[in-house]
C-alpha cells in the first residue's frame, strides 16, 4: 500500500514537473517609444506612441501624459494599432519635464506597467510650425524562432510523460505478475 502511494506521488510530480516547465513563458516589453525617452523636443508632439512586443488588448490599456505640474495634457484617445499603443495630445505649450505613465494589458500576461519622461522646450522663435506625426521604428523580434522552441518544449515533454508512464506501466505489470 505504501509503495502505491509513493508510486502516485511520483506520477503526479513528474505531470506536474512537466506542465511547469511546459508552461510558455511571456513577458511583455518596451521596444519604442516615439517621443523617445529621454528626449527633448522642440515642437510638440500630437500624439505619444508605445510600442510593446506583445500585442496588447483593445480594451483595459491606460496612458497618461501628465505636464511639469502634473495635470493631464493628454486628450484621451487611446488607439491600439497592432503592437502600438498611441494617446492623443492636447496642444502643450509649457516647457519642462512631461512624463508619461502606462499600464498595458496583454493577453495571457502580467500588466506592463511603467513610465518614461520627455522635455519640451518651447521655441524661442514664434514661427509656425506643422506638426509631422512620426512612428517609431519596429524591432522584429524573432516571434518564429519562439513558438518552435517552446513547441519544441511541447512536444519533448509529451514525449517524456509519455515513456515514464509506460515505464510505470510496465513495472507495475511486472511487480503484479
Amino acid at each position: 500500500m505504501g509503495l502505491t502511494v509513493k508510486r502516485i506521488a511520483a506520477l503526479v510530480g513528474v505531470i506536474g514537473l512537466t506542465f511547469f516547465i511546459a508552461s510558455p513563458a511571456l513577458a511583455n516589453s518596451l521596444v519604442a517609444t516615439s517621443p523617445i525617452a529621454g528626449a527633448t523636443l522642440k515642437v510638440a508632439p500630437s500624439a505619444v506612441t508605445i510600442s510593446v512586443e506583445i500585442t496588447p488588448m483593445d480594451m483595459g490599456n491606460e496612458v497618461t501624459v501628465t505636464d511639469p505640474a502634473g495635470r493631464r495634457v493628454d486628450d484621451g484617445t487611446l488607439t491600439v494599432a497592432g503592437n502600438d499603443i498611441i494617446i492623443g495630445m492636447k496642444p502643450i505649450t509649457d516647457s519642462g519635464v512631461y512624463k508619461v505613465s502606462y499600464n498595458i494589458i496583454s493577453e495571457m500576461d502580467v500588466p506592463l506597467e511603467g513610465s518614461f519622461i520627455f522635455n519640451f522646450s518651447t521655441p524661442t522663435i514664434s514661427v509656425p510650425q506643422e506638426v509631422v506625426p512620426s512612428t517609431p521604428t519596429k524591432v522584429e523580434g524573432s516571434d518564429f524562432a519562439t513558438n518552435l522552441f517552446v513547441i519544441g518544449l511541447l512536444v519533448t515533454s509529451l514525449v517524456v510523460l509519455i515513456a515514464l508512464a509506460l515505464y510505470a506501466r510496465k513495472i507495475f505489470n511486472e511487480r503484479c505478475d
